[in-house]
């Protein structure tokens, strides 16, 4: 009971003491000292150096009017004041406000305000300083925050960013600056879409057309030779900056006039459809409309195609010769269009021959080969348990041949796949000890992988292993442009090693290959694409191990293939029967029904192409 009174008594006197101390002190006892008056934008005590900035947002020329009077209002407005400098006019002509991308002149304005040049901004309205709530309140505090504090006036409403209460106003009419900026996209963008439903497309200059009265694309003559020139030199196998080269040494022009070529805007001229005649619009869209970048348009938006729209200057068939040629040029090859090889009989039927250097050839390309060297009927499920136990044979239906990653691939022939590319065990080279070259080839419809050696120059042969002191090793097989379409007719995942087992076929020591059954794979995941497989991979190692090692989630029901099922019994076969030879007649096979232009035509083009633009340049004399 003491003990609560003696501390409510301290309570009491803390609070006393706290009201004691704030009755104050007489104020004949302080000396105050005046804080300076608030900047006041109609005072015109001081004198003040004035920069007056302007902006439209389009480069029309009927917007000029609007740009004049702008800069003639506010010099007269800045001249009319005594205690105001006119320091400059800062003037954006044709800049969108969303964003500070391209308005130099503001932005040198900005930099003369922090060089301490300029007192006082004065514009139109919030819209015309910005359309963009961060830019507009982030430059009117920062230019508020210099010493001295520098102010914007905006005529329209009235406001002077000094004055202590102007920023809750500032800030909603820069939002409603922003919004409108924002219903203008709007409705441009829909004005776009249904101009491009009804097939009016927008047609900005392009090298090798001029556009008529009502328009329309026509082709300019001289100008469509320079076109033909850059097609048929690509065609040929030159790469784009080797064209840049010829053309600027041929002294040709672009569509601006410039002579001066680079391998950017010869790629702008192969690329762009409107020289076959057809028209794709929405290739690109802008997503936000305060930044203006500009994105690539992969099915994000609409986008609409007409064929035949104008008179073409080289073939579609050449256009889409030169797409594909430009598809593969990472690659470093410059060849002329190749077609795929499909073997028409023997063991490899079907089979086609892998070109490494190659990237414009697609999964269904190679399915499409693969089927054109088979049988109309041909039905590789019909095949499938067709072996059956001969008469006085042990009958072995319902047995398995254990598959062999279940019991050790260490030692055994296997090759591995990854985006890093092709790697074989030293089991599987060392079959072939002598060839240190081979080729490779694929059945994408049976999901098989053959390897079969091969002479150095042999058409589309790859190094699989090399010798380092007279000793044997392998070497990586770089397939870049061949192991993306790879996994796509496997599904396999990118991030992902594969690695298959396989058995060697031979007749006689010449006549061998060995056959991978990609279906049958090993695959090696990092830990982190294991939460995102789907249910077709069973990992066999802990998920929290750093790689993975998983299998197709088939297996878990069985140890293996059925013996009579089983295309490989033993690790070696020996074939006697001449219609399973290896070797075959190779069929072509055009990916495409392109009727490009032969490359004699293209050459004998190039030549006269060539000569006519020498020819000009010099004034008619050799």
């Amino acid at each position: 009971m003491q003990s609560n009174e003696e501390n409510a008594k301290t309570v009491f006197e803390q609070k006393q003491k706290i009201r004691d101390r704030y009755k104050g002190v007489d104020e004949g006892q302080l000396d105050v000292i005046l804080a300076k008056p608030q900047e006041d934008f109609y005072d015109e005590s001081k004198s003040k150096r004035v920069a007056v900035y302007a902006r439209v947002s389009t480069d029309d020329p009927r917007q000029t009017s609007s740009y004049e009077l702008q800069k003639n209002h506010y010099t007269d407005m800045v001249n009319k004041r005594p205690d105001w400098d006119l320091m400059g006019i800062y003037a954006d002509e044709g800049i969108s406000g969303t964003s500070l991308q391209h308005r130099d002149s503001f932005i040198r304005m900005i930099k003369d305000c922090e060089e301490g040049k300029i007192d006082l901004i004065v514009t139109k309205s919030v819209s015309r300083f910005a359309r963009n709530v961060v830019d507009c309140i982030g430059y009117v505090r920062q230019l508020k925050s210099m010493n001295p504090p520098i102010g914007i006036f905006f005529e329209t409403e009235n406001i002077f960013t000094l004055n202590p209460n102007s920023e809750m106003t500032l800030g909603f009419m820069s939002t409603m600056a922003q919004e409108e900026s924002h219903n203008k996209s709007e409705v441009m963008n829909a004005s776009i879409e249904m101009r491009f439903k009804r097939g009016i497309f927008l047609t900005p200059a392009l090298l090798g057309y001029d556009l008529d009265e009502d328009g329309n694309l026509v082709i300019n003559e001289e100008e469509a030779k320079v076109v033909r020139l850059i097609f048929f030199l690509y065609l040929y196998g030159y790469s784009s900056q080797e064209v840049a080269e010829e053309l600027t040494k041929l002294n040709c022009r672009t569509k601006k006039g410039n002579t001066q070529w680079s391998s950017t805007t010869v790629l702008g001229v192969l690329q762009n459809e409107r020289h076959c005649g057809d028209v794709l619009a929405r290739k690109t869209f802008t997503p936000d409309y305060l930044n203006h970048k500009k994105k690539k348009n992969r099915r994000d938006r609409n986008q609409y195609r007409q064929f035949d729209h104008h008179e073409s200057i080289v073939s579609r068939d050449d256009f889409i010769a030169v797409q594909h040629k430009i598809m593969n040029s990472k690659y470093g090859t410059q060849q002329f269009l190749p077609s795929l090889n499909v073997m028409k009989g023997g063991l490899l039927k079907g089979f086609v021959l892998i070109n490494t250097k190659w990237a414009a050839f697609s999964a269904s390309d190679y399915v499409s080969a693969s089927n054109s060297a088979r049988d109309k009927e041909y039905d590789s499920k019909e095949t499938a348990g067709e072996h059956m136990p001969n008469e006085g044979d042990f009958d072995l239906r319902g047995f398995e041949i254990t598959r062999a990653q279940f019991i050790n691939t260490n030692n055994s022939i296997s090759v591995r796949f990854s985006t890093d590319g092709i790697d074989f065990s030293m089991e599987a080279i060392k079959k072939f000890p002598n060839r240190l070259f081979v080729q490779l080839y694929i059945d994408p419809v049976e999901k098989l992988f053959a390897v079969k050696p091969c002479k150095k120059d042999e058409a589309y042969q790859v190094q699989w292993a090399r010798t380092k002191n007279g000793k044997l090793i392998n070497k990586t097989i770089a397939v870049s442009a061949f192991v993306p379409t790879l996994y796509k007719i496997m599904d396999w995942n990118l991030d992902c090693k594969y690695k298959c087992i396989g058995n060697l076929k031979s007749i006689k020591d010449q006549n061998a290959a060995i056959i991978f059954n990609l279906s049958d794979f090993e695959v090696s995941m990092p830990r982190n694409v294991i939460d995102n497989e789907d249910d077709r991979i069973n990992p066999l190692t802990p998920s929290n191990s750093r790689n993975i090692i998983a299998f197709p989630a088939e297996w878990s029901d069985s140890f293996g293939t059925s013996v009579y099922d089983h295309p490989y019994t033993n690790d070696s076969i020996l074939l006697n029967d001449e219609s399973k030879k290896i070797d075959s007649e190779k069929l072509k096979y055009k990916t495409d029904d392109l009727n490009v232009t032969e490359p004699e035509i293209v050459n004998k083009e190039i030549k006269e192409l060539t000569q006519h633009f020498k020819e000009e340049n010099s004034g008619g004399a050799e």
